[in-house]
């Protein structure tokens, strides 16, 4: 009879290694972000922001790295993502969390990530975007 050992067991991949790595989620919040600067139906996310989206593209693309599984470059830099009471000065509904899932999908989409994964992250960030919600509506 053998020893299992459990860290021999085969890992499932995190959605960050399923995605592509920090290329691939550099390219989805870029295409998020320029997504939500070009189309009109995301003005109103669009005015949740700051006049430039640079940083805000950067601390997404920290967080979503470490959400995903991969390094956590936000915690590294910021400590705990408190993404509620980070999200508590701005104004969030159904139509802005709609808006932003609506973007997110598009993106996911034009950067070629498999449908399926598709599926598993908008759960999840439908989820995250849901309990970001602070106003009626």
């Amino acid at each position: 009879m053998t020893d299992v050992n459990p860290d021999d067991e085969i890992q499932k991949p995190t959605a960050f290694e399923l995605v592509g790595g920090e290329e691939r989620v550099r390219a989805l919040v870029d295409r998020f972000y320029d997504l939500m600067d070009l189309e009109p139906e995301f003005a109103g996310i669009r005015a949740l922001h700051p006049p430039t989206l640079d940083n805000s593209r950067d601390k997404t693309f920290w967080f979503l790295c470490g959400w995903m599984g991969g390094p956590d470059h936000y915690i590294e830099r910021f400590g705990h993502p408190r993404l509620r009471a980070r999200h508590l000065p701005f104004a969030i509904a159904s139509d802005e969390r709609d808006q932003w899932l609506r973007c997110m999908a598009w993106a996911m989409e034009d950067v070629g990530i498999d449908e399926a994964l598709r599926q598993r992250l908008l759960t999840s960030f439908f989820d995250t975007a849901d309990w970001m919600r602070n106003r009626p509506g």
